[in-house]
């Protein structure tokens, strides 16, 4: 059974499909962000840039990412599930019983206060069709480049659960350091990489047998990171240095640094990989790095500029507020702000766009 027929069996028929909104599944460009604490995704027309529908039943979703060559999305949970016999997480075939009671404390209420759901979500219906336990809360998402597997990066726990997305189940976990942040796929997704806040380091993680390559110090507290379209570059936010930077992915080496503000977050790159955005919530600004000529552009963007995603086919970029329920949309060329999206409640997390 292969991906797309292990979700597609998790189908059901509900209230709630029936009520979905067909006008949804016809348009061509659509963002899909979740809420955080509002417990929902809104679902904006990128081309109107207006919302078209809301999907609810998620629980504190901040981590989403789409499944390739499919409708459905995945998305983490930051709110912790109940612990009774329900909810016990089983044992993975690949991890010992030793290494199963080590990481969840043989479901204690303890650990499972801190365990959590990955939720696979049918976009075309408009529901959560399938939940999938995991070892703790999961901060973000990614997702391989063949569809196979999912990781949910857990920052209070120290490391990542490996979801197999055909099994529907979590099949390894990798401790990669202290307060992990951000997962990336490499291009080819022979590799995966993660943000270690505490060390401030980036773990590489060969994605055959999901076992650690390097520890790469990169600087204080890095966070949320992005591959070059060429596949050579890491561009990581250094939260505590208020810069973000490239690491050489062969050398295993920061190359370049890019001083974008105070308490950076979110960063983004062009898909030609000239320009390379970074907010910044501290300094509230909004930053554009030519990476060509090495020149930075800053604009003030208030409140609090949060997450961000650059969109080649609208040619838009698309910036959260970490303290309003708007996101702004602005043009990459000069970054002035084109218009502003009201998303009603919460706060706009971890922005995903279906391929048209």
């Amino acid at each position: 059974m292969n991906i797309l027929v292990a979700i597609a069996a998790a189908i059901f028929t509900s209230s709630a499909a029936s009520m979905w909104m067909s006008s949804v599944t016809a348009e061509p460009a659509l963002m899909y962000v979740p809420t955080g604490n509002a417990n929902d995704l809104v679902i904006i027309d990128l081309k109107k840039d207006k919302i078209v529908g809301r999907i609810d039943e998620l629980e504190n979703a901040h981590g989403l990412a789409a499944i390739p060559n499919s409708e459905y999305l995945i998305a983490g949970s930051m709110k912790p599930v109940e612990s009774d016999e329900n909810n016990v997480i089983a044992k993975p075939d690949s991890v010992s019983k030793d290494e199963h009671a080590a990481h969840h404390a043989d479901g204690t209420d303890a650990e499972m206060k801190r365990a959590s759901y990955l939720s696979i979500i049918d976009t075309k219906h408009g529901q959560v069709v399938r939940r999938i336990p995991v070892r703790g809360l999961t901060h973000h998402i990614a997702v391989s480049p063949d569809g196979g597997y999912a990781v949910a990066v857990h920052s209070g726990a120290g490391g990542i659960s490996v979801v197999d997305l055909e099994k529907m189940a979590v099949v390894r976990t990798v401790q990669t350091g202290e307060w992990p942040n951000y997962a990336v796929f490499s291009r080819a997704g022979d590799r995966l990489y993660i943000s270690n806040a505490q060390p401030g380091t980036i773990s590489e993680i060969e994605t055959q047998g999901w076992t650690i390559q390097r520890q790469i110090h990169v600087g204080k507290k890095p966070e949320h990171t992005v591959v070059s379209p060429d596949g050579t570059v890491l561009f990581v936010v250094n939260v505590d240095e208020g810069a973000v930077v490239a690491l050489d992915l062969k050398k295993g080496e920061v190359t370049s640094r890019f001083d974008v503000g105070d308490k950076p977050h979110g960063v983004d790159i062009s898909s030609d990989g000239r320009w390379l955005f970074s907010s910044s919530k501290g300094s509230e600004q909004l930053s554009r790095v030519d990476l060509v000529s090495g020149e930075i552009l800053k604009i003030d963007l208030q409140p609090a500029p949060y997450h961000l995603e650059y969109v080649d086919a609208v040619n838009k970029l698309y910036v959260s507020s970490r303290k309003s329920s708007l996101i702004w949309v602005l043009a990459p060329n000069t970054l002035k702000t084109i218009s502003q999206i009201d998303i009603g409640k919460g706060v706009a997390h971890q922005m995903v766009v279906l391929p048209q």
